[in-house]
């Protein structure tokens, strides 16, 4: 899992805890307070003041500061500088509220205080959860069949020691079983630009899509497990500076499926196996430029990623390159215009079933076919979104004695929105004449709906969309797009 996954993940839970216990009053709508001054003196930072950080260490916040102890700068300089600096601190994603205020000493000298207000960092999460893509596939291909479901506990502790670590455990039961343990040290030095995440993960599924038809997936339910995966990964991560990380990965891969699905898919693993054992060496290279991570409305992001699957042992052979690049502009009036664009190539295009890529699964996906697995070896996406800020507060929660949820946002986002996408067919399903509909051509969804963003990074779609096959439909979604 990435880290803005294992982050989106608890967000919910969050959330349902600050309405259970809402009484506030509206305060200011904007936690990241800027600075402000008339004039254009030059002046020297006399101390850095960090308060408010009951667990955070002050090194983790301190990191995140271009403005240091001892600098001489001109006001205009610094109030630029202070305000970037807030937000890469709230990007840390460990405070409800970040404010930076400048306390004269002398006409030439400063101090800086940071005041933050940190969040609730332990959840235990009930698992409760589809065991298919998303919320729309369950709903409208599945019937809504609550016997498709899982459940159990996910730990999360965000912000374990104080470091900005993340610690996060999974037992899950139901139609599949997963075990799962992901550790993420964001920094193993003391310059804070090496870290490590460890990654464990064991799962027993008794229902396993073992096909695609129609770019629909096909599911095979038994009483007994039909897969078993066991798969272990670290990476090592460097963040060079405040905006670029890199990641290098290394992963290996332990499967087996029952006979019952080589039966009825042979090239499930290729050549009728039951078996398949791979490792993949990976890296990630990200440049985030965006104002908030949670819900960026300005700035940018680049993101590239290449990967070599099959090392040498066994049969598995590999190559896969992803980028994505996202843009944010503020268009004034409260008005913001976003694009996306991602591409996606693999080789050999002739793969087993269970290492294809697709259009459809997470984000990467084209509005208005979120019921469809789009495979191929190759795919395009490009998203366009409009947005209009209709609702901004943020309140003060009284009397609720815990002041991690003291402070409850609410913004509400208007959107108008084109999706489009092209998916090369795999040459297997081809000479099959399978699931040709939507590959080889052009996909187009576009519709209106609402974002909801509230509290602790959480984010709620509703969407109405029209796609290009004369299809249209309600569709929800729990997290932002991009």
């Amino acid at each position: 899992a990435t880290v803005n996954q294992i982050a989106e993940s608890g967000s919910m839970w969050a959330v349902i805890v600050g309405l259970l216990s809402f009484t506030g009053q509206p305060i200011a709508t904007d936690t990241l307070r800027p600075l402000s001054d008339t004039t254009n003196r030059v002046v020297t930072v006399n101390r850095i003041l960090i308060i408010g950080n009951k667990v955070t260490r002050e090194t983790i916040i301190s990191r995140e500061l271009d403005v240091k102890s001892g600098d001489t700068i001109s006001m205009r300089r610094l109030i630029k500088l202070v305000e970037q600096d807030q937000r890469k601190i709230y990007n840390l994603r460990l405070f409800n509220k970040v404010e930076v205020r400048w306390l004269p000493i002398t006409q030439h000298q400063v101090d800086l205080l940071v005041d933050v207000n940190e969040r609730w960092y332990t959840f235990p999460v009930p698992i409760f959860e589809l065991s298919d893509r998303n919320f729309n596939e369950w709903w409208q291909n599945y019937d809504h069949d609550f016997s498709r479901v899982n459940f159990g506990l996910h730990m999360y502790q965000y912000n374990f020691r104080g470091r900005n670590e993340t610690l996060r455990l999974t037992t899950q039961f139901g139609f599949t079983r997963r075990f799962e343990l992901n550790y993420r040290i964001p920094y193993i030095d003391q310059k804070q630009k090496h870290g490590l995440i460890f990654d464990f993960s064991y799962s027993e599924p008794r229902n396993l899509a073992y096909f695609t038809d129609d770019h629909k997936l096909l599911f095979r339910r038994d009483d007994e497990k039909l897969r078993t995966t066991f798969w272990a990964g670290l990476s090592y991560t460097y963040r060079k500076n405040f905006y670029q990380t890199h990641i290098f990965q290394y992963q290996n891969f332990n499967s087996a499926v029952s006979d019952s699905i080589v039966f009825f898919n042979p090239n499930f693993f290729g050549n009728s196996s039951q078996n398949q054992n791979y490792s993949v060496l990976r890296y990630y290279f990200n440049s985030d430029h965006r104002d908030v991570m949670a819900y960026p409305l300005k700035g940018f992001q680049f993101i590239a990623m290449a990967a070599k699957s099959g090392l040498g042992f066994g049969k598995v052979n590999l190559w896969e390159i992803n980028a994505s690049y996202s843009r944010f502009e503020d268009l004034g009036h409260n008005f913001y215009l976003s694009n996306y664009t991602a591409g996606y190539v693999s080789s050999p295009k002739h793969q087993p079933y269970s290492l294809y890529g697709a259009l459809g699964y997470k984000r990467l996906l084209v509005k208005g076919y979120e019921v469809y697995v789009i495979e191929g070896p190759l795919f395009f996406l490009n998203k366009t979104t409009l947005r209009k800020k209709i609702f901004s507060r943020t309140w003060e929660i009284n009397g609720l004695g815990i002041e991690q949820f003291q402070y409850f946002p609410l913004a509400i986002y208007l959107k108008g929105y084109l999706d489009m996408g092209y998916v090369e067919n795999y040459p297997y399903y081809e000479q099959l004449d399978l699931n040709t509909r939507l590959s080889n051509r052009l996909l187009a969804g576009t519709g209106i709906g609402l974002d909801i963003v509230t509290a602790y990074d959480a984010v709620i779609r509703l969407e109405y969309t029209f796609t290009r096959e004369k299809t249209q439909g309600f569709f929800l979604h729990m997290r932002k797009e991009f």
